[in-house]
């Protein structure tokens, strides 16, 4: 993927190409290149990791399927064919891990990529930059919702767009597997779908017996224009080089035969070269970025309207995106559960609840050497609810979710100091029969980039990826889990000058934690550090 050479700001003021920097660590402010010149990253450094834990897999037989093996130097998708193993069971597997092996050398862009099964988009994924010398990565996923998928021969796509030529010489090795975990010895098949239908055009015609409803939208603003930094977007008066007609605030929704039927909070994805500074991410990305996670609705209070036989109209927007303009993708996957002792499962749709969606900037231009200053606040709210009438009696389903954003954006004339604070909540409570699940998600992003004397560029930032869910049924909490994801990175150059004068240094940071009571072991934490790209710490707290 390509991207503008700064962070939404310094176009212009740094014609920099981020994939040919050699890395870096933070310098204290006003650091100069000169006496003593601080330690570079030189060609070498440590193989990206990041701080998330690995998929825990049951202690069962296991099979393996190689899923694609290829080296992307262009826009050709590698093609395939998957067959399921033999010997771990027809299809109730207790587990399915989808892993991802990466290498690259030389120069190169980060790139977005794709992995699709019978059209199911099952992995979204962006590369790191690398090293001359060259880095190897990987990716694990859990993918046993797929289990219709990858219970038949299906035909494998897959595609991390790349451009190879005399400057950018970097070929992306990949090879994917699946591992299947047998479902024996004790272990139960978990509940996954019945059916998994990709939504490949907008009319959609689901089995009449649909008892539940999901749909994931892998949704990421990127391909190089601005999108790719929607959240630092201007309204077109303010003199930013980023323009959106109504500002930053984007929101993903969903629509069913053109009613509102869910609504949610982009995740503010930075890749491996945003902010104008790769050094920041050559070692540790930033979260999500190597597992771009989908986002889920909930549209089962819509299931009786879709359990009519026909063909109904299923669609995925981005509001606050200028008409015309493109940048997003999202690619969507319908989840269904199916009642089996019914031919037809009939109900009705019997509440729709939608505040006015609310999404406004003040802009306050610069006073003389003072910088611009963008506020911005969206929030929107929708509930639906509906019943339906199941072989066990009927059952009624709510669902409320609201989102809210708030930022504050300055900048200079000229853009050598760019910087932003903000923060998206997005809270959902879904009630499915006696059950009630709350999910409280925050994400935050709060940091600048200044290009100084001597064209030193500095960068820092920090990340924050948070979600508290709780799960009562009856009054009684039967499940909670808390996930913090936090990342911080300072990292300075100097930039237009040949790579041995830039004079790099970068420290990053970042800490995973989850806790409850179906975590493994009921806490996971983990700290991973870095200095001038060597890994400096590597910290388990559980």
């Amino acid at each position: 993927m390509r991207r503008r050479h700064r962070i939404t700001g310094l176009l212009g003021a740094i014609a920099l190409t981020a994939a040919t920097l050699a890395a870096a660590a933070p310098a204290p402010a006003g650091t100069q290149p000169a006496d003593p010149p601080p330690a570079e990253f030189g060609t070498d450094w440590h193989d990206p990791l990041t701080a998330t834990p690995p998929v825990t897999r049951p202690a069962t037989r296991s099979c393996q399927v190689t899923l694609a093996e290829a080296r992307f130097s262009d826009f050709t998708p590698y093609r395939g064919n998957y067959a399921p193993p033999t010997g771990c069971g027809a299809d109730a597997w207790a587990k399915v891990v989808l892993r991802l092996e990466g290498k690259v050398k030389g120069r190169q862009y980060d790139r977005l990529g794709h992995l699709s099964l019978g059209g199911v988009e099952i992995l979204r994924t962006s590369t790191p930059q690398p090293s001359p010398d060259g880095i190897t990565w990987s990716v694990e996923k859990d993918v046993t919702r797929y289990r219709d998928t990858l219970a038949r021969p299906q035909p494998v796509e897959m595609l991390i767009g790349n451009v190879v030529d005399d400057t950018y010489t970097g070929v992306i090795d990949v090879k994917v597997t699946l591992t299947f975990y047998a479902a024996d010895g004790g272990t139960r098949a978990p509940d996954t779908p019945d059916r998994v239908l990709p939504l490949t055009s907008p009319a959609v015609t689901t089995p009449r017996n649909t008892e539940r409803l999901l749909a994931e939208v892998y949704a990421t603003g990127s391909g190089g224009g601005c999108e790719e930094y929607w959240y630092m977007t201007t309204p077109d008066a303010a003199p930013y080089s980023c323009k959106a007609t109504d500002g930053p605030h984007r929101e993903v929704r969903v629509s069913v035969d053109g009613q509102l039927a869910g609504i949610a909070a982009p995740f503010p994805t930075v890749w491996t070269g945003g902010w104008s500074n790769p050094f920041l991410w050559y070692v540790t990305p930033g979260p999500r970025a190597f597992d771009v996670q989908p986002i889920r609705y909930d549209l089962t209070p819509y299931a009786a309207l879709l359990n009519d036989g026909r063909p109904h109209r299923i669609e995925v927007s981005v509001a606050g995106v200028p008409a015309g303009q493109s940048g997003w993708s999202t690619p969507t996957n319908l989840l269904l559960w199916q009642d089996e002792a019914r031919e037809v499962v009939t109900g009705a749709l019997t509440r729709h609840e939608e505040s006015d969606p609310s999404g406004h900037s003040r802009w306050t231009p610069a006073p003389p050497g003072a910088q611009h200053r963008l506020d911005t606040e969206g929030g929107h709210r929708l509930t639906v609810a509906g019943h339906l009438n199941t072989s066990r009696g009927r059952v009624a389903t709510t669902v409320t979710r609201s989102v809210r954003s708030t930022s504050v954006h300055r900048w200079t004339d000229g853009e050598n100091q760019d910087g932003l604070t903000a923060t998206w909540t997005d809270e959902e409570s879904v009630t499915h029969g006696p059950t009630t699940t709350r999910t409280d998600r925050t994400y935050t992003m709060d940091g600048e980039t200044t290009l100084g004397e001597g064209d030193r560029l500095r960068t820092v930032l920090a990340l924050g990826d948070r979600a508290d869910t709780v799960t009562v049924r009856g009054g009684r909490t039967v499940d909670s889990v808390r996930l913090d994801d936090r990342y911080t990175g300072d990292a300075t150059y100097t930039a237009n000058v040949p790579r041995d004068q830039r004079h790099a240094v970068a420290t990053t940071s970042a800490r995973y934690r989850l806790y409850g009571s179906t975590v493994l072991g009921g806490c996971y934490d983990r700290t991973v550090a870095t200095v001038q790209g060597t890994l400096t710490v590597d910290r388990r707290r559980c």
